[in-house]
């Protein structure tokens, strides 16, 4: 069975707390792991959240602030202690590609394994080979360089069983059915638009340190999970907009503006020692499913539509 989750690894801007680590993000997506913006720690809360190296296929960095990169250099090194055996695929601002590279070889080690970099200097598709979906890169507005990732999967077709008893379709035909959008049953032929009906790929977005401005929509348009920054509270808007973050009460605007499915709030100031708040705050905008996220929380994308 196919496994599709998001695992929270941190929660904390800045500074981590007691509760919250510095940010890191798992998405499970069937066979691929995406890694979002490993910050100081995130090593150990793989561990924590019984997730390993090889389970990583690409990483994602939205900017390279430390609290959303500084953990890349452990996760470099583990990568090559356990000898993945596949290449992973590392995403990230092109104008940080000096932290990139100190980050990567901040230490002596052996390098084990494969890492392909994948510098991102414009908004657009991204190279994801094999990837079941497609992975597209937004730019935000922060006061240094950062991208915000979409994950989009193709739409595909669900058969409908029923459909398959009342044609006497079974066995290897249901196969051939599927692979070649037709099959020969009696001296008829029937095409696999009678045996099925279309099913909308899922979606997913992560919007990290960011102002309200067009990418931000725009990553968020009609996604099944939106993973966004909730930094500060309405009260504290002033500094959320000096500091480029977003209030609960914005992200929550944005999710319900765009028709989301399950919004999860995270990357919470230090200033906060509760979250209660936050959530009151995004309900009075937002009316469908919120998660505030807490470290090593598992979250399923929702079910298909």
């Amino acid at each position: 069975m196919s496994q599709r989750e998001l695992v929270i690894l941190g929660t904390a801007s800045q500074v981590p707390t007691k509760q919250r680590n510095h940010n890191g993000y798992l998405l499970r997506w069937d066979g691929e792991g995406v890694l979002f913006d490993p910050g100081e720690g995130t090593q150990r809360q793989m561990i924590y959240a019984g997730v390993s190296a090889t389970d990583l296929t690409r990483i994602g960095i939205t900017h390279f602030h430390g609290d959303h990169s500084l953990g890349l250099a452990g996760v470099v090194q583990r990568i090559s202690l356990d000898k993945v055996p596949h290449p992973v695929d590392v995403y990230y601002p092109a104008s940080g590609e000096r932290y990139y590279e100190r980050l990567c070889h901040s230490t002596s080690y052996y390098q084990n394994a494969e890492l392909r970099p994948r510098p991102i200097a414009e908004a657009g598709e991204l190279p994801a080979p094999a990837a079941p979906f497609a992975l597209r890169a937004v730019r935000l507005s922060h006061p240094v360089e950062a991208f915000g990732y979409r994950i989009t999967e193709p739409d595909g077709r669900r058969i409908l069983p029923e459909r398959l008893t009342e044609l006497g379709i079974s066995g290897p035909a249901v196969g051939r059915l599927q692979r070649d959008g037709a099959v020969e049953l009696d001296g008829r032929t029937i095409a696999l638009d009678e045996v099925s009906e279309p099913r909308p790929g899922q979606s997913f977005a992560f919007v990290m340190d960011t102002r309200l401005c067009d990418g931000v929509h725009e990553l968020a348009a009609g996604v099944d999970m939106l993973v966004i920054e909730a930094t500060f509270l309405d009260a504290d808007a002033h500094l959320a907009a000096e500091f480029g973050h977003l209030t609960a009460g914005e992200a929550a605007a944005v999710a319900a503006r765009a028709g989301v499915r399950t919004l999860v709030l995270t990357h919470f100031s230090q200033r906060y020692r509760t979250l209660d708040q936050h959530l009151a705050e995004a309900r009075a905008q937002f009316a469908g499913e919120i998660v505030v996220a807490e470290d090593l929380m598992r979250i399923p994308l929702p079910p298909r539509r």
